[in-house]
C-alpha cells in the first residue's frame, strides 16, 4: 500500500528502545502544564529537560507564539518545568524546519538530564551493497555525520552483519573498541549495540540511528537520541508501532488520499494533476511548467485503480481552492481507461464541477472511455496527447 513514511515523536522511539531492554534518559510525557510539574517533582533528578515533542528538527532554536524562545529547556527546579511547559503547550512552536505558521505542541517530555563526558555515532541501516544490515559508527558523534564521512573517512567504521547469525559478540566488541570506548564500557558498550540490533529487527526498521551514543561521567553508556525508520511495506506485522503514526502535523489532504491509497502531494500552483505513476505524474508537472502552468498538486492513482477511488481524487482537488483548472492524465497498461472515465463522469456530475477539466487517456479500452466521457454531456476537453493536454489546461487557466 502507498503511504508516506510512519515519523514517530522522540518519545515514541525512546519507548520503543526502553522496551527493548536499551539504555536511555529516565522520562515522562505530559500535555499540561500540572502533568509536567508532577512529571519534573517524579523524576527526582539533578536537572531536568523539557523538550517540547514535534517531528520537525531545530527545536531548540525554535521560537513560541508564546513569545518563548526555544523549544528545549534545562533546569534544576521543577517548578520551571511547570512554567515553561505552559508557554509550550497549546502554543506553535516555529523552527527552521516548520511551516511559516509553526506547529502546535500538544505533547512535551520531561526528562532527566544527563551529563555526556563522550559522545559517539552508532547506526543500523539496510545496505543493497551488502544484501542486509550494515552497522555504521564513529568516535566523532553529537555532530553532522556526513561531514565526519567527507573530512575524515578513517574515522567511520563499519561492520557487515549477517542477517541469519546476527550481531556477533567479536563484532559489537570490535565496533564499541572502535568508538572509543575502554575498560568496563566497551563490554556496556558492545551490550547496548547488541540490543539496538534486537530492535531494529522487532520492529523493521530499515534504519535505526543514535547520535550521540554516550557515556556519562558516572560511567554509563546512554543512547541520548534515536531516529527510527520503518518499512513500510512489514505495516501488518507493525500494527502497534504504525497505530503510533501522528498525522497531526501532515497536510490534511496527503493524510485523508493516503486513506485511499492514493498519493497525494501539494504544490503552490493552480493546475491540480490527476495521474497514474509517479513518473508520469512528474513529466505531466514538468510539461505544464515547460507551457507556463503551474501544478497545484500531483495525485497518483497507482495501478489497481477503483471508480470509487476516481471519485475520491476529485472530492480532493475541488476542495483545494487554489485549484483553477484538473488536468486528468492516464496510461491505462494495467488500469481500465473505461473504469476512469466512469469515475470522472459520476464525480462531474455529483460534485458540479466548477473548474474546466482536460482529460488525455490511453491505453486499455481507451475507445470504450473515450466514449462514455463523449456523450456524458458534460464540459470535458479531451486531448490527444500529453502535450495537448497541458496547452490545454494552462489555455483554459488563461480564459478566465
Amino acid at each position: 500500500i502507498p503511504r508516506r513514511w510512519l515519523n514517530l515523536q522522540e518519545y515514541q522511539s525512546k519507548k520503543l528502545m526502553q522496551d527493548s531492554g536499551v539504555t536511555v534518559q529516565h522520562f515522562f510525557v505530559a500535555d499540561t502544564a500540572s502533568e509536567a510539574l508532577e512529571a519534573a517533582k517524579r523524576l527526582k533528578a539533578k536537572e531536568i529537560v523539557l523538550k517540547a515533542q514535534i517531528l520537525a528538527g531545530g527545536r531548540g532554536k525554535g521560537v513560541f507564539d508564546s513569545g518563548l524562545k526555544g523549544g528545549v529547556h534545562l533546569t534544576k527546579d521543577p517548578a520551571v518545568v511547570g512554567e515553561l511547559a505552559g508557554k509550550m503547550l497549546g502554543f506553535n512552536l516555529t523552527t527552521k524546519q516548520t511551516p511559516k505558521e509553526g506547529v502546535k505542541v500538544k505533547t512535551v517530555m520531561v526528562a532527566e538530564a544527563l551529563d555526556i563526558s563522550t559522545e559517539t555515532y552508532f547506526a543500523i541501516l539496510m545496505d543493497r551493497s551488502c544484501n542486509g544490515p550494515v552497522m555504521v559508527g564513529s568516535p566523532q558523534g553529537g555532530v553532522d555525520i556526513e561531514e565526519v564521512a567527507a573530512t575524515t573517512p578513517e574515522l567511520i567504521f563499519k561492520e557487515v552483519i549477517d542477517i541469519f547469525e546476527g550481531v556477533r559478540d567479536d563484532q559489537a566488541l570490535r565496533m564499541a573498541a572502535n568508538l572509543g570506548f575502554k575498560g568496563p564500557l566497551e563490554r556496556q558498550a558492545a551490550d547496548q549495540i547488541k540490543r539496538l540490533y534486537d530492535l531494529f529487527l522487532k520492529v523493521d526498521a530499515t534504519q535505526v540511528e543514535v547520535n550521540p551514543l554516550g557515556e556519562t561521567p558516572e560511567g554509563q553508556v546512554v543512547c541520548f537520541d534515536a531516529k527510527i525508520n520503518f518499512d513500510d511495506n512489514a505495516e501488518f506485522r507493525q500494527k502497534a508501532v504504525f497505530a503510533m503514526d501522528d498525522t497531526a502535523e501532515s497536510d490534511p489532504l496527503e493524510t485523508e488520499a493516503a486513506k485511499y491509497d492514493l498519493k497525494y502531494i501539494g504544490l503552490d500552483g493552480n493546475i491540480a494533476c490527476f495521474v497514474n505513476g509517479a513518473g508520469l505524474a512528474m513529466a505531466t508537472c514538468d510539461i505544464i511548467d515547460l507551457h507556463g502552468g503551474k501544478p497545484a498538486n500531483f495525485l497518483d492513482l497507482g495501478g489497481g485503480v477503483k471508480e470509487n477511488q476516481v471519485y475520491v481524487a476529485f472530492k480532493l482537488l475541488t476542495a483545494d481552492p487554489k485549484v483553477e483548472a484538473i488536468l486528468v492524465n492516464i496510461f491505462g497498461g494495467i488500469v481500465n481507461c473505461a473504469i476512469i472515465a466512469n469515475g470522472i463522469a459520476k464525480a462531474c456530475r455529483e460534485l458540479e464541477l466548477k473548474v474546466p477539466l482536460v482529460v488525455r487517456l490511453e491505453g486499455t479500452n481507451v475507445q470504450e472511455a473515450k466514449r462514455i466521457l463523449s456523450e456524458s454531456g458534460l464540459p470535458i476537453t479531451s486531448a490527444s496527447d500529453l502535450d495537448d493536454a497541458a496547452k490545454k489546461a494552462v489555455a483554459a487557466i488563461a480564459k478566465k
